[in-house]
């Protein structure tokens, strides 16, 4: 019969702390007594198989089940490991529940080279040579056993040579304690797609746990991207090798409530006692100097989730000198140079999932499974071209059109591509509305007229800087914050960081394109510059038709209360009918065919910085330029026109 160590605890999502697993005849009477003792002595529960006499050929339901009710399995892999069918089975399901409840697997190498494990080499390739032989083994099923011996072989494991037993027993379930005490586990995602790779790298790269030193290792990337899932992740994966442990959530949002960071420290405190202890601070001064004190002789993890300023991280976690060896800091953020001026030893840049975890990722919320249904696949494409591969939006799109029908599906893209979706505009916005105001114009305009342009002569900068937006600071700024990129000599931002910020314009004025700040889409400059619908709001204009070679009816008032226009170009419109003024507050004139013969007689120009009329009507402009300023330095007086 199976049994186990303890009774169901209603206050416990697992019946069972630990999941033994190992070759009966080898090692029952010996090694797996004494381990289950020793975890039964230190009140851990434990299911161990009692049944293996009476196995058969196929694995049973209740250890399948019990394998899944358990929050650790112990496999003990010891010489004959492999000789068994049934440990192979549990070992499949083991690392099944590994991925998909994100359970703790500890691998014990009792005896055995973990080489011969990974490459099947001495008793375990013998093993499974002989498996291979008879005919009524799956040739399937014996891939995956070999797959899942090298998975397991490749886990961080306690190895047992010719040592002292009892010492080593006594380790692992100190390992085992210490997961069960301190470690909550925290639910990663629904669906961890594209999740593995991501932690395994992070861990072999930057982390390297079981060393002494103490590092600060940052996780970085724009919203939405999957920093705190993979922050939880890894506390799943390690947080029960510390002596301390705390994870503290959504870092930003809680420092900016009433004595915030304070409260923090608090929790902190707490955590680090595993809730045994709580204490009131008086001040941020007093809980930092507490802090170093209990955290001085400890290895800690310590996870800041969402950090978005330097005074949290010199609150709660000030500098490495501040925890004993071992320990590791890990702070989620959005903005580089605040990891970077805080001293971190490494950082993480998180990646956009690749085209088959972003569709599987999306098929699994849309679908319920890992592929499109039949008669969907043309939707499917759309949205993981429009979603760019950010985890966010393939898990809001995909729950928002689950079990709709194709017309709805169609409604929705048609829809998602004027307006963004609510969830994703209020995650990706938070990055926009923490920028200074400078940041904030660079940014809209970058997302409204220059993605994906060329930086040519640094044409861009120039436009930008003749509004004051210091360009040359910002731009560095935006990108730190993973806002921007540049490649190729392209200013690069994700599609969906795009339409965010065309919908924060969009928003200053939902029914009135001649209210907004910006105007960048075809049909509502062709309304507000023919239907005469402009206000004092309006700030830049550029016109750009997807097909070209359109024809703007252009109102003679078309620009007669635009007095806060800075920016107008023209790329590719011809007009008919002209202005009757120009905003003297008008920075940059990029006229393509303007329709003037001569500039109208108000307007003076004097805040031109740059002036470009190709294919324009005007002759000569008589009248002096103070700003005005060219590739040839400054320019007053006449200035003759060029037109082609």
């Amino acid at each position: 019969m199976a049994s186990s160590s303890s009774s169901f605890s209603v206050t416990s999502p697992w019946l069972y702390d630990v999941f033994l697993s190992f070759r009966g005849e080898d090692i029952r009477d010996t090694f797996i007594a004494h381990l289950n003792h020793a975890l039964m002595e230190k009140g851990i529960r434990t299911f161990i198989d009692e049944d293996e006499v009476k196995r058969g050929d196929e694995i049973s339901p209740v250890l399948l089940q019990a394998i899944e009710d358990s929050k650790t399995s112990i496999i003990v892999l010891s010489e004959n490991y492999a000789s068994s069918t049934w440990c192979l089975d549990e070992l499949l399901k083991i690392l099944e529940c590994k991925k998909s409840r994100q359970q703790l697997v500890l691998p014990v190498f009792y005896h055995v080279d973990p080489s011969y494990v990974r490459k099947q080499e001495g008793s375990f390739g013998k093993a499974l040579a002989k498996h291979a032989e008879k005919l009524n083994v799956d040739m399937k099923k014996l891939q995956l056993w070999k797959e899942a011996l090298q998975e397991v072989a490749n886990l961080s494991g306690d190895h047992l040579t010719n040592g002292n037993e009892a010492k080593f027993i006594e380790g692992i379930v100190q390992d085992i304690s210490r997961f069960i005490e301190s470690h909550s586990y925290l639910p990663v995602a629904k669906y961890p797609t594209g999740l593995d790779s991501q932690l395994r790298d992070i861990m072999n790269l930057h982390l390297s746990v079981g060393t002494n030193d103490v590092r600060m290792v940052g996780i970085l990337g724009l919203g939405g991207i999957g920093k705190t899932s993979l922050a939880k992740a890894i506390w799943n994966s390690i947080a029960f090798r510390f002596e301390a442990s705390c994870f503290l959530a959504n870092v930003s949002d809680h420092s900016n409530r009433g004595r915030g960071l304070v409260r923090l420290q608090e929790t902190l405190y707490s955590k680090i006692f595993r809730g045994r202890r709580s204490l009131e601070i008086d001040s941020i001064d007093s809980g930092i100097n507490i802090i170093k004190r209990i955290l001085h002789s400890k290895s800690v993890l310590l996870i800041l989730d969402g950090v978005d300023h330097i005074t949290q991280l010199d609150t709660l976690a000030g500098a490495c000198d501040w925890f004993g060896e071992g320990s590791r800091i890990i702070i989620t953020a959005r903005d580089q140079h605040l990891l970077t001026a805080h001293g971190v030893d490494s950082t993480y840049k998180m990646k956009l999932l690749n085209y088959h975890d972003a569709l599987q990722l999306f098929c699994w919320h849309a679908f319920k499974q890992q592929k499109p249904v039949e008669g969907y696949d043309k939707f499917v494409e759309q949205i993981i071209s429009y979603a760019g591969s950010l985890p966010l939006a393939l898990t809001v799109l995909g729950s928002d059109l689950y079990g709709r029908s194709e017309s709805e599906w169609k409604s929705s893209l048609d829809k998602y591509k004027q307006i963004p979706h609510q969830d994703i505009q209020k995650i990706l916005q938070t990055s926009y509305e923490r920028l200074s105001e400078e940041e904030k114009n660079v940014f809209l305009d970058i997302a409204c007229f220059f993605n994906g342009q060329l930086q040519l002569d640094d044409v861009i900068i120039k436009i930008l800087d003749s509004s004051s937006f210091c360009p040359n600071f910002s731009i560095p700024r935006l990108r730190e914050k993973c806002l921007i990129s540049e490649f190729d000599g392209r200013l690069q931002m994700h599609d969906l960081l795009r339409d965010m910020g065309r919908e924060v314009v969009r928003q200053e004025s939902p029914e009135n394109p001649g209210a907004r700040s910006r105007l960048f889409f075809y049909k509502d400059v062709r309304e507000v510059l023919e239907d005469d619908t402009g206000r004092n709001k309006v700030e830049a204009i550029v016109i750009d038709f997807p097909e070209g070679d359109e024809i703007i009816h252009l109102s003679p008032n078309a620009f007669k209360n635009m007095k806060r226009l800075r920016l107008f170009r023209c790329i590719n419109a011809y007009f008919y009918g002209e202005p009757n003024c120009l905003p003297n507050s008008i920075r940059v004139l990029d006229w393509l065919n303007c329709p003037l013969q001569s500039m109208p007689s108000e307007f003076r120009g004097d805040n031109l910085f740059i002036l470009q009329m190709v294919g324009s009507h005007i002759q000569e402009i008589c009248f002096e330029f103070k700003n005005f300023s060219s590739t040839s330095g400054a320019c007053y007086g006449r200035l003759k026109i060029e037109y082609y």
